[in-house]
């Protein structure tokens, strides 16, 4: 299940997930630029249209939209960490390939592992059906380990977060 990998992008590390999905361009458009869509799936419903150069604030921190193309690509900077969904024909679907700049390396197995949670909410969301985050994210503390083991980070950080979430303080 595990599909993130970590590279380097303008010498900050960055997220990447690659999906090839069995739907068309069109569709998947939809799923990552339409609100009502993104709600189903995405880890927060943006209000946006989107279009190029809108900004708004979310959670305390800007967004804004630095590229529209559609349906193929769509991206955004969010506290000041790029953000891209770029899509791909692929015979009758398509390829969606998602790439999240980030400021922190410690961070890495954390982040990929709440990408993942969401990622594998798409699918079933494309196809009609509904999975919760909280069904989606059972996994966790286990993709966690696996995530920092393969990008050699510290699992210190994301097990916090895990006993944060869980309300308690030691590691998980």
């Amino acid at each position: 299940m595990i599909h993130g990998t970590l590279e380097t992008i303008d010498g900050r590390p960055a997220l990447r997930f690659e999906r090839t999905l069995a739907h068309p361009i069109e569709r998947v458009w939809r799923a990552v630029s339409v609100p009502a869509e993104l709600e189903r799936w995405f880890p927060a419903a943006v209000d946006w249209t989107p279009a190029k150069g809108e900004t708004f604030e979310a959670a305390g921190q800007t967004l804004e939209v630095t590229e529209v193309d559609p349906p193929r690509r769509l991206a955004w900077t969010y506290a000041g960490q790029p953000h891209s969904f770029e899509l791909v024909p692929e015979g009758d679907g398509c390829r969606l390939i998602f790439t999240h700049v980030i400021d922190d390396l410690d961070s890495a197995a954390q982040t990929a592992t709440g990408w993942e949670a969401y990622f594998w909410r798409l699918g079933p969301h494309l196809a009609g059906q509904f999975i919760s985050e909280e069904v989606a994210h059972e996994p966790w503390e286990e993709l966690h380990e696996h995530y920092a083991q393969r990008f050699g980070v510290d699992p210190g950080p994301g097990r916090r977060f895990a006993a944060a979430l869980r309300g308690n303080n030691g590691d998980a």
